[in-house]
């Protein structure tokens, strides 16, 4: 990729999500659910989304072993994401069964011990982040466990230290893995996980969080989503988005009022990968916009940085009314946007 490019790169897992097909039944005596695999995973699901949009982009990740594994490396490709991050590892994919509530969000049973996404060296990232990075987007399981966790967190702490570029942070919680006995296999506890996150965190510029997050990470915090917003912004980030659902977006900014933000009104399938098209909208428009350092960022009048809000939004929306994490292209998002 050339250096003389804005490059979103995008640090994380890949997860193939065993999805649900209950048009296919479950067989004569309801014990043979069908199910799709689908690519998905936080980073991939960014990444993807961004591609889409027209964006250059670089997924870092580590391509486990099976079967499964071609397909996530062809879900990248066909987006038009850069490949050249992709690390060939030994170790197996991480694979997620997913069921779906009467509302559409998912619920998750995960089978990731011993995967390829945890095992992150220095060295590999060293090797496979871009120079022309303008923004670095980390976050979900792989920024939190280790061993892996300790390299995304010493590349955050360089790459913000060197001011090279945007770092945004998405906690993307999954308390089966942050918590109990299958978080203890992979090396996790509550506390240990916070003290991760808040490393990522005090070095974010941008910062995604949804309230099922934060009502994990501080669980006083839904009682007060607005104040919420407005002390994580204080606490480093130039840039605060914080979801809730089908409720109003919450922006907030240090030394600046609270903004929120209606998201578009659109039929559900399902929400997954919903938080990961927002994301990859808002990075989308803030690199069209030529935002790429944290000066430009703080700098950004809120009525130029609220119409990329939105379309941030149009972006989820429009994932969502379709199954699993399919989100639009820049045709589509200017289409539904018309």
């Amino acid at each position: 990729m050339s250096s003389d490019r804005s490059v979103l790169s995008v640090l994380g897992e890949l997860v193939v999500d065993m999805l649900p097909d209950a048009a296919a039944g479950a067989g004569p005596h309801g014990t043979a659910p069908h199910y799709v695999a689908r690519p998905g995973g936080n980073a991939l699901n960014v990444a993807v989304a961004a591609g889409r949009l027209g964006v250059p982009v670089r997924l870092m990740a580590r391509l486990g072993t099976g079967p499964l594994a071609a397909g996530l490396r062809r879900h990248a490709e066909l987006s038009d994401v850069d490949l050249a991050g992709f690390v060939p590892a030994t170790e197996p994919v991480s694979l997620a069964v997913v069921g779906l509530g009467p509302d559409g969000s998912p619920d998750y049973g995960f089978h990731v011990q011993g995967a390829a996404d945890w095992q992150w060296t220095d060295e590999e990232l060293a090797a496979v982040l871009p120079e022309g990075t303008a923004i670095l987007h980390v976050g979900s399981i792989s920024s939190w466990t280790p061993p892996g966790c300790e390299a995304i967190a010493r590349l955050v702490e360089q790459v913000a230290a060197d001011d090279r570029a945007l770092v945004s942070v998405d906690p993307n919680i999954r308390p089966m893995l942050a918590d109990g006995p299958v978080g203890t296999t992979l090396g996790n506890s509550p506390a240990e996980v916070r003290d991760r996150l808040e490393r990522l965190l005090s070095r974010a510029d941008i910062v995604k969080v949804s309230a099922e997050d934060l009502a994990w990470l501080e669980p006083d915090a839904a009682a007060d989503l607005d104040g919420t917003a407005l002390r994580w912004a204080d606490r480093g980030a130039a840039l605060v988005l914080l979801t809730d659902g089908g409720a109003p977006l919450r922006i907030a900014r240090p030394g600046r009022a609270l903004l929120r933000r209606e998201p578009p009104r659109v039929p559900v399938v399902d929400t997954v990968g919903a938080g990961d098209s927002l994301a990859a909208g808002l990075f989308a428009g803030l690199l069209e916009a030529g935002v790429t350092t944290r000066a430009a960022l703080e700098q950004l009048p809120d009525d130029e940085l609220l119409p990329i809000v939105d379309d941030a939004a149009l972006v989820a929306a429009l994932n969502c009314t379709r199954e699993g994490a399919d989100p639009p292209t820049r045709d589509e998002l200017v289409r539904a946007r018309a």
